[in-house]
């Protein structure tokens, strides 16, 4: 009798173990930053079947993360600073009002929400997000603990959307697009689409952290000249040849960093797209790699992409204030018409001005606050373009990663070096500038 007694209660034992294991795993899972990792990347997935330019890519990543950082502010207050006073428009999100909310799981139905609103294809986030609830209440997630969670997290969001409605992106989808102008210094749309503008308004949108899209404008280009002796001609000379004369390892670095949404193929009469991720995008996939390599914990997780898409964010409106200001002419379009009229680029050229270089701009903005976050010593293996068939690449700091980024434009034949040049130096300016007045960590 005694023994049998023994037997049910290490049976009882065993199974109240096992019951508790079972109610926090879903905990487990929500402490773990691979949550909110796996959540981006599939807003990345999105941003890219949805072919998103890469200034508006910017804004698509950047709300859902600040909205996410919102709540881990609320969520420890000891540890990190509220955006209002520090990011223009901002102004606090509601505080949490019930005991339920697990402030990281709110953070996600946070991003995800804003994320769906922003995107096109809401169903692809909608089917996420269902099996991402599905798989933590199989782990135990108590059913008022989700919805007190989601119903936060949709709290926040309508906060977050009501202030992204003033940015000014509503009213530059109704403005006019870009009218060629005939003089042959100005950018005209490029081979094979012959596309519009993008974005010509995108110096109009609401900055984050500077002052305006202004703030930090470059020395102004060089003048268009084809005399040969002109410093433009020698630049222009600089493009044909090298991208004529492309090595190897140049096309390897040109094509890993060319991160064009949409390149289109003709073959006769047929036309086929590839789409690929962002410049922004690729950054995304760096600032993930160093959140894994570090074994960063989740509101570390989202601090630093808050950072980082606020570089982002704000240097593609710097960059594009110069871009269509300037309307510098593509290397492209003068090559063809005044030096090699079969010359095609390497790379294909982008529908927007050329000076200064978007990937200057932002890649160089985006090391600047990893490098703070991260330090500059940071070595790491850069994966972000593996599933897009392209080899990894090894580098010794962000900011060697933003100078090849910066330089694979040349080699790509769509960039003079002086847009790449002062496009690091701009993207520098705004990185410093963000790293020094915004300040997330207390």
């Amino acid at each position: 009798m005694i023994l049998k007694n023994q037997v049910f209660i290490i049976f009882a034992l065993v199974l109240l173990f096992s019951s508790c294991k079972e109610n926090i795993a879903y905990k487990e899972k929500l402490n773990d930053p691979e949550i909110f990792q796996a959540s981006m990347k599939k807003l990345t997935d999105v941003i890219v079947y949805d072919i998103f330019s890469p200034p508006v890519a910017s804004r698509v990543y950047m709300y859902p993360t600040l909205a996410s950082y919102a709540i881990m502010q609320k969520a420890y207050p000891e540890k990190y600073n509220s955006l209002e006073g520090q990011v223009n428009g901002y102004t606090n999100i509601p505080e949490p009002n019930d005991e339920n909310i697990n402030m990281h799981l709110a953070s996600i139905h946070a991003f995800l929400t804003i994320g769906k609103h922003l995107i096109f294809s809401e169903e692809k986030i909608d089917e996420y997000q269902n099996n991402l609830y599905a798989e933590l209440q199989k782990d135990g997630l108590p059913d008022e603990v989700l919805e007190a969670s989601k119903n936060y997290g949709t709290l926040v969001s309508k906060h977050i959307l009501k202030w992204a409605d003033t940015d000014m992106y509503k009213q530059t989808r109704t403005y006019p697009k870009y009218t060629i102008l005939e003089e042959p210094q100005y950018w005209k749309p490029t081979p094979p689409d012959y596309m519009d503008g993008i974005e010509p308004s995108w110096n109009k949108m609401r900055t984050l952290v500077l002052d305006s899209a202004g703030q930090f404008p470059p020395v102004p280009p060089l003048p268009y000249s084809l005399d040969k002796d002109s410093a433009f001609y020698k630049q222009l000379m600089q493009v044909y040849e090298v991208g004529s004369g492309a090595d190897s390892n140049h096309k390897e670095i040109a094509s890993f960093w060319d991160c064009n949404p949409y390149v289109s193929h003709h073959r006769g009469h047929a036309m086929f797209a590839t789409k690929k991720i962002t410049p922004g995008g690729h950054w995304i996939g760096i600032t993930a790699i160093a959140i894994r390599k570090t074994d960063t914990n989740f509101d570390e997780t989202i601090n630093a992409y808050a950072n980082v898409t606020t570089s982002l964010y704000d240097g593609f409106i710097s960059c594009w204030d110069e871009k269509w200001r300037s309307l510098v002419v593509r290397p492209e379009t003068v090559i063809n018409q005044s030096i090699d009229e079969e010359w095609v680029p390497l790379l294909q050229t982008p529908p927007f001005p050329e000076y200064t270089s978007g990937h200057s701009v932002i890649s160089r903005a985006a090391a600047v606050t990893l490098t703070s976050l991260f330090g500059d010593d940071f070595s790491f293996e850069d994966t972000t373009e593996e599933e897009y068939g392209l080899p990894t690449r090894n580098f010794t700091s962000f900011l060697q990663a933003s100078d090849e980024a910066a330089i694979s434009r040349l080699y790509g034949g769509i960039h003079y070096m002086m847009a790449i040049e002062e496009g690091v130096k701009q993207g520098e300016k705004v990185g410093l500038y963000i790293t020094k007045n915004l300040k997330t960590l207390k």
